[in-house]
């Protein structure tokens, strides 16, 4: 799960990481309002998306004004500003062009930089070990740095028995060339309150980008990106609380309630399958066999007929899908009751565009059956390949 920049600082700054004063704002009062506040002389005015590249992005209304973060010096530039940002759609890098609509913006106060550096958190998959990265080139794009200059990029891995320690972020914060005193000790406490807010949280990611040094020599985050494992939102109400579902692709946010994986993708085949590692395999051998998926859709092992029909609904709610493969490798999930499924969910939608059928593992005769006496054009294949040559094949005679 994502949330807002300002979520992310609100959270951060509970577990003593270093944040400028700000507020949220839904209107123009408000956010003269939150202005007055601050009391200046600098604001700065960013538009609340979930997306990056906000301050380079451009609003499509006005492609040639000023873009989704904005510093000012007056009230009156703040509700211009705010004016300019709340109800229009801003486009950045990551939205594509349709763009996002902005509707909350974050006032806040404006800093004294006097450098900007990167610090960022996640779980290294080849250690299973957390890792804190850093780079004194802050303000770009991290993966752009490690592909020009890897160098540039620090990194500690987190012994689980101990935690991070001082130690760890002492390492790092003479790595970003902070100086002795009170910039190393500031660095040193924001790293470990970063650390406690990452594990306390289950978050699967913080970024800090840029993190920087003052003229007054703290260490502070002026942008920061949270996101959270959504298997550990159970334990975590006041993080789930802050979910923006209008930030959401309603597809997949319709998928999260019936405990569906969802991701559309660009394609024109859609794909039901039951397991991660199936619905990447089913995905690859649909590419080669000259099709392109237009989702990852894992049903999980215990999938019930409900959950099926959902996921096919799911399927066919995507305008662009023009056939659908289901691979179903029923170990704990029965093909009966996949089949069941399909053949409710085939009826219920109306069912135009080419359906082919793999299924393997528990109760597949009784599967097979329910499908060939459904009455429905239902192609069935024998395995993987065999199912994705029929697919492409039928998708391209319907065309």
């Amino acid at each position: 799960m994502n949330i807002h920049e300002y979520q992310a600082k609100q959270l951060l700054r509970e577990y003593g990481v270093s944040v400028p004063r700000g507020g949220v704002a839904f209107s123009v009062d408000e956010a003269a309002s939150q202005a007055e506040e601050l009391g200046g002389p600098v604001y700065v005015v960013k538009s609340q998306i979930h997306a990056g590249g906000r301050g380079a992005g451009k609003f499509q209304d006005n492609p040639d004004g000023a873009g989704g973060v904005r510093v000012v010096k007056s009230l009156d530039d703040v509700r211009e500003s705010a004016g300019e940002m709340l109800g229009h759609v801003l486009v950045t890098k990551q939205t594509g062009l349709a763009g996002k609509e902005v509707k909350r913006i974050y006032i806040e106060d404006g800093c004294d930089i006097a450098r900007e550096m990167y610090l960022g958190m996640l779980l290294d998959r080849e250690t299973s070990r957390l890792v804190m990265m850093a780079s004194t080139e802050g303000g770009m794009e991290i993966e752009e740095v490690a592909a020009a200059t890897p160098e540039k990029i620090l990194k500690v891995q987190i012994d689980p028995a101990t935690g991070m320690t001082a130690d760890d972020a002492r390492e790092l914060a003479l790595g970003l060339g902070l100086e002795e005193g009170k910039q190393i000790d500031s660095g040193i406490d924001f790293m470990l309150a970063m650390y406690k807010a990452f594990t306390e949280l289950d978050a699967s990611i913080v970024e800090i980008n840029p993190l920087v040094v003052t003229g007054a020599g703290d260490v502070m985050a002026l942008d920061a990106k949270m996101n959270f494992d959504d298997n550990a939102l159970y334990r975590h109400q006041n993080v789930e609380d802050l979910r923006d579902e209008n930030e959401e692709d309603p597809a997949e946010l319709e998928a999260s309630k019936h405990d569906l994986n969802y991701i559309k993708l660009d394609g024109s085949i859609g794909c039901m399958v039951n397991g991660a590692g199936l619905a990447m395999a089913t995905m690859d051998i649909i590419k080669l066999k000259g099709g392109d998926p237009a989702n990852f859709l894992d049903v999980g092992g215990g999938a019930t007929k409900e959950r099926v029909t959902e996921a096919f609904k799911l399927i066919l709610y995507d305008d662009n899908v023009e056939g659908i493969l289901v691979n179903i490798f029923g170990g704990i999930m029965r093909c009966d009751i996949i089949a069941e499924g399909v053949v409710a969910a085939a009826k219920e939608v109306s069912l135009d565009v080419p359906l082919v059928v793999r299924l393997e593992g528990t109760n597949v005769e009784q599967g097979k059956q329910i499908m060939a006496g459904s009455g429905l054009p239902i192609i069935s294949a024998d395995d993987l390949g065999d199912a994705a040559e029929k697919i492409v094949k039928a998708v391209k005679e319907a065309a």
